[in-house]
């Protein structure tokens, strides 16, 4: 997968003034290449992760590698960590986004077209994972990016680069960051 082509399509839709650079033959330079290759799988993992679907994922993955083609040096030092957070932070807001729009639909919406319920085990699974996106989403940036991030696979140390912290403080933000996680998960259990 060529990032370009990928990016074609975000980057056709964008405004003049915002068109990133391409070279004289009209590709992308090849150093925004390489980073392409080398941290889509993991950016889009990130969002993932958090959307919980691989069209949205995807989405978010492309919107955060033509933000920073935009604005930043496909060779800067910050890179790496820079997507991944810009990741977490993306997916987080399409998460709070995909909640608002389902309040406002759920309120016009008659409950007509109830779906019949599937195995238990996959009802139940559904229901996990709509309960820890909700949770995510109700929590501050810092503490569901950290979580996200450290959930999806990062170390501390690429945790603590991507969110702009020393790496002696990613243990406490993360016992914190789950400590809240878990009243939140208990504040909706009707469970005694």
């Amino acid at each position: 997968m060529r990032a370009s082509a990928v990016l074609d399509r975000r980057m056709e839709a964008s405004a003049a003034t915002l068109r990133p650079a391409r070279t004289a033959a009209g590709e992308l330079p090849a150093a925004f290449e390489r980073l392409f290759v080398r941290e889509y799988g993991r950016v889009a993992a990130i969002a993932y992760r958090v959307v919980g679907d691989a069209a949205e994922a995807e989405d978010v993955a492309q919107d955060v590698f033509t933000s920073f083609y935009r604005r930043h040096d496909p060779e800067a030092s910050y890179a790496p960590s820079w997507l991944y957070a810009a990741a977490a932070h993306s997916a987080l807001n399409v998460i709070r986004g995909r909640t608002r729009r389902e309040r406002r639909e759920s309120s016009v919406a008659s409950h007509e077209n109830d779906r019949v319920s599937d195995p238990e085990a996959e009802t139940i699974a559904a229901e996990e994972r709509a309960l820890v996106r909700a949770t995510l989403a109700r929590l501050p940036d810092q503490a569901a990016a950290l979580l996200a991030l450290r959930y999806s696979g990062l170390s501390y140390a690429e945790c603590a680069t991507a969110l702009g912290v020393r790496i002696d403080q990613i243990g406490t933000r993360l016992r914190r960051a789950q400590e809240a996680f878990r009243k939140e998960v208990l504040r909706d259990d009707p469970r005694p």
